[in-house]
């Protein structure tokens, strides 16, 4: 029988567009390793990414919504999964590399900190050489993760994780793509959830934005992914219609005004911030107190602030209010 690996990347060549990235054709991995013998490179990096620990993790951390009460508000893990949806669907209809674009997806924001933004902005403050969550994302997955070894992801991959967000510049299509799912995902998700938490109603959205997307959720993702997948046919690009970038536009200046610093949605955040400085501090004061895998990155020669970034960053909502509470309040003792 022939090789099955072998077969699906032939028949990527003749199903796939010129413009897609071929599994066959990759620049590699930063170590070289035996090739599968059932699935191409692309797939394996999602595979690798679904089973590691960092995005598991992903369940616990905020997108948005700091702590809400009730259980349909997004998480990280949601977000990043709806991300990858929204990334196959275009990916597909385009005839490129559909594997490729969801391995890209589902890596994207595993360096993300407890509590969203928040807990990013609290960390490129304190932690020398700043913090942003792409690049830590490419940290995640190049070193962290598998006790110092990294899930020795493809260039591919990696390239585009570090440019998923707007000043990113993806060197594949498929990276593309995935830099606007992201944007796509998260402005119709925040709708929803902003609605869900009365934050917002349906009939607060301009009605010009409500005329040319949609009036639900539904509506928007199918009007917006259909705009970049025919704009984007046939070319050696991702891209918009002017109209629908001006769209764009306007629901991000909406949802900065009447969301992303919404009292009452944001309130909290503050405190957020604080608890990730607190502990950034802590264990960059006492480093002997860091987990035995972090104590190798230090005497590997990495530096005190990053070890600790990684640490922080790597720590779900939950996880760094239990931590912050066990320094912070002193435990009883005595016998009754």
């Amino acid at each position: 029988m022939e090789n099955i690996r072998v077969m699906l990347e032939k028949r990527e060549h003749e199903m796939l567009s010129e413009y897609a990235t071929y599994s066959d054709c990759s620049k590699g991995r930063l170590r070289e390793e035996p090739e599968c013998d059932i699935r191409p490179v692309f797939q394996r990096d999602r595979d690798r990414i679904i089973h590691s620990k960092a995005f598991r993790r992903l369940k616990d951390k905020t997108q948005v919504f700091l702590t809400p009460n009730g259980d349909h508000y997004r998480t990280r893990l949601t977000h990043t999964l709806e991300v990858s949806q929204i990334a196959r669907s275009i990916a597909k209809a385009l005839r490129l590399n559909e594997d490729l674009s969801e391995a890209i997806a589902l890596g994207h924001d595993l360096g993300h900190t407890p509590f969203g933004h928040a807990g990013e902005r609290a960390l490129a403050r304190v932690c020398e050489g700043g913090f942003e969550h792409n690049e830590q994302s490419v940290r995640v997955v190049s070193l962290l993760e598998k006790d110092g070894e990294g899930l020795n992801l493809t260039v591919e991959v990696l390239d585009g994780i570090r440019n998923h967000q707007t000043e990113g510049n993806p060197c594949t299509l498929e990276g593309k793509i995935v830099r606007i799912a992201d944007k796509i995902a998260y402005y119709n998700h925040d709708i929803d959830d902003a609605i869900r938490g009365q934050i917002i109603r349906g009939e607060d959205i301009p009605k010009e934005l409500v005329c040319y997307l949609g009036n639900s959720l539904k509506a928007r993702l199918n009007t917006m992914v259909h705009d970049v997948v025919m704009q984007s046919y046939d070319k050696d690009d991702i891209i918009m219609s002017a109209k629908m970038q001006q769209a764009m536009k306007d629901l991000r200046e909406f949802m900065f005004t009447h969301v992303y610093t919404n009292p009452t949605a944001k309130g909290e955040e503050y405190k957020a911030e604080a608890m990730v400085e607190s502990l950034f501090a802590f264990y960059k004061e006492h480093p002997t107190q860091l987990p035995a895998e972090y104590q190798r990155l230090l005497q590997n020669g990495e530096s005190l602030d990053r070890v600790v970034a990684d640490y922080v960053a790597g720590m779900t909502d939950k996880f760094a209010v239990t931590r912050f509470m066990d320094l912070s309040i002193p435990k009883a003792w005595g016998v009754y």
